[in-house]
């Protein structure tokens, strides 16, 4: 937009040996510790969910996938996301949540999650600006969902990251809270969308015009942020699990990451020597 006044680009955290982060913040150094003052509240991580169905999760890979095997995954990601969430909690004031839709279906849902984790409805069914449609619409839910009840920060996290690493969520809290209320934190998939978008306040334009499940969705969100004159702030890359690449990727380095759930649901489904090139399972 020509009116925008140019800003500075995003704050870069590189992915260090071990995946340690360090940022350089307002010119100073940021460094994450897990040490954040209780008076700066809490933040809110939301793992976006619906309940595993066959037929209905992880339907991209299917095939090579069966919809049995693929509910099966989607289940222990789940498991393995959330239990992340809490493990970050035990070095930063954190509130698991499992934002979910559709309504209705959080009954089922709980047997799935981490225990303590929190299920709160993200069906994109409340009031949104204009501009905020599709997924955009369920993200932006829980982003309201989780600023209402009083957190000082919000994330949405997806479920399909079971092995992104905790530092990597003990960095974005670290980050948020230590900013004020233009403060940002994105971590980008290396497929071009995210896997996960924090703020200090439920920014709507952050979902608004924005072709989800394209290679554009982390580029169109920098640009939404820098528009707003947002303090942007970048976690190392990672990847989700939602294509024959990822999950080859995903069977080939489960074993190097803390995700016993799906590790076991690798195991249980014969998945152990899967490659993209094989047609069906």
């Amino acid at each position: 937009m020509d009116s925008v006044m140019p800003r500075p680009g995003p704050t870069l955290l590189p992915q260090m040996e071990g995946h340690g982060v360090i940022s350089s913040m307002n010119g100073r150094a940021f460094e994450s510790n897990g040490l954040v003052g209780a008076s700066n509240g809490s933040c809110a991580i939301g793992v976006m969910a619906k309940t595993p169905r066959p037929g209905f999760s992880k339907t991209r890979l299917c095939p090579p996938l069966r919809p049995e095997q693929a509910a099966a995954l989607s289940a222990a990601f789940l498991r393995d996301t959330t239990t992340n969430v809490a493990r970050a909690a035990l070095s930063v004031p954190v509130a698991g949540y499992a934002a979910y839709a559709p309504s209705g279906t959080e009954e089922a849902l709980i047997s799935h999650v981490a225990q303590g984790t929190v299920c709160v409805l993200a069906d994109g069914s409340a009031p949104i600006p204009q501009g905020v449609e599709g997924f955009g619409r369920c993200l932006l839910h829980a982003i309201q969902q989780m600023f209402a009840a009083g957190h000082a920060a919000a994330c949405v996290l997806s479920s399909d990251t079971p092995t992104l690493p905790t530092q990597f969520l003990v960095t974005a809290v670290s980050a948020l809270l230590a900013g004020n209320h233009r403060r940002v934190v994105l971590g980008a998939c290396d497929d071009g969308g995210y896997y996960l978008l924090g703020m200090r306040f439920p920014y709507a334009r952050l979902f608004a015009d924005i072709a989800w499940s394209t290679s554009s969705v982390a580029a169109t969100t920098r640009t939404r942020a820098v528009e707003l004159g947002l303090d942007l702030v970048e976690l190392p890359p990672w990847y989700d699990i939602d294509d024959a690449a990822a999950l080859e990727r995903l069977v080939r380095e489960s074993a190097d990451y803390d995700a016993p759930w799906t590790r076991h649901a690798i195991q249980m489904l014969g998945l152990e020597t899967f490659t993209r090139s094989q047609c069906t399972i």
